[in-house]
Parts: structure tokens; sequence; C-alpha cells
């Protein structure tokens, strides 16, 4: 663990699912409820806009699992293990912003700050056995840590389940806004993922990458 990454005041929260597409994420900064949705955010105490913003590629898998209490169907998880590439998107935060953000994804009230030492030190950290209380380290874009937000389990631990029109929507204008993709590139990067792949063809995706 470097200086930096002990005493950084900023970091960088890393989305790989429905928060690639911004203005679903900024729903954890300014609340409200996104497009789709059915749960309403508080948002967090300092509701400024990202300090920056940047597409990202991942070593890793994504994959769908659970069932979502805002889209329905499964959840997009990310497992580090993976061995395939991952579209992201960074967004850089201050470290109160990142720990209301981290505390909406883990059904928590984001009104405290997040002791980032563990998982600045060890690389992986977990807050606890939920969905997204797992943090990642990812190494470090401009001078700031990389964090993302998993399950404590892999790609292989759990069953997979079928993601929602409604979620993949947003996944997919994400995908489009983030890294310029076509529709086409879309629809073959979500028909591989494990849990979209078993129901959701290209063809079917297409329908819903516009």
């Amino acid at each position: 663990m470097t200086a930096l990454e002990t005493e950084s005041t900023e970091v960088w929260y890393v989305a790989y699912g429905s928060n690639l597409c911004l203005d679903r994420f900024m729903c954890y900064l300014a609340g409200g409820r996104p497009a789709g949705g059915s749960r309403t955010y508080s948002g967090a105490r300092d509701r400024r806009s990202p300090l920056d913003i940047r597409a990202v590629q991942l070593t890793g898998s994504v994959y769908f699992a659970l069932q979502s209490l805002v889209w329905g169907g499964g959840m997009a998880f990310f497992d580090a293990a993976g061995t395939g590439t991952v579209a992201g998107r960074a967004y850089r935060l201050r470290c109160s912003q990142y720990a209301d953000v981290a505390a909406q994804e883990m059904h928590r009230d984001p009104r405290a700050d997040l002791d980032l030492e563990r998982v600045l030190a060890q690389g992986r950290w977990s807050y606890g056995p939920g969905r997204y209380e797992t943090l990642i380290r990812l190494g470090v874009l401009a001078g700031a840590p990389m964090l993302t937000l998993t399950a404590p389990w892999g790609v292989d631990d759990v069953p997979h389940t079928t993601p929602s029109a409604a979620y993949l929507t947003v996944i997919a204008a994400g995908l489009r806004e983030t890294h310029g993709w076509s529709r086409h590139q879309v629809a073959e990067y979500l028909a591989d993922l494990p849990g979209a792949r078993q129901a959701w063809t290209r063809e079917r995706l297409l329908g819903i990458c516009g």
C-alpha cells in the first residue's frame, strides 16, 4: 500500500452494471428514482457531480445472480478471479461521496464515512455478507485508488439468474454512452454473460440496445 492510498481524499468508484449509465448512477449522489427502477435513493451528503469520469477495462467476469429489489431478475456481480474482459466506468469521487454510494448499495444509511484502510491495504475487504458489501481494489488511476463493490462469492459459487429487460436496458445504455459501442457490440457483450446467456439471445438483446 502506498502513502497515496492511505492518505487519499478521492477514490474511483468503478461500475460494471447499471451504474455504467450516468443518469442511473447520479441517483446515488443527487437522490431520486432511476427510470425503470422501483427504488428511490436518498442520495449522498455531498451531491456534487463526480470530479472525473472515464471508461475502463477490467480483468474478471460479470455474471447475474440472486433477485434485484430494484429491477427484478438477476443482479450484476463482478468476480475479479475471472479471466475475461469487463467493460467498466470509473467515477472519481470524494471519499465521503464514495462512502454514501457504498452505503446505499449495501442498503445502509448514507450518513457515515467508510473506513477504506483495510481494502486499500489488503486489496479486498468484506464489510458484511451481503450482495454489495465486498470492496475490491482494482489498482490506481490518475493518482487515486480504484474500488468496486461486489458480493463475497464468485461466478461459480451461486446459481445464475436471468436479468430483467429493464435492468439490461439501463446497462446497455451505459455501455453505449461509456464505450461508444454499437447496438451489435452491446448485444454480443451482454449475451455472453452468465445469467443472461441462458435466456437472452443476441436477437432479443438488439431489441433493447437502441
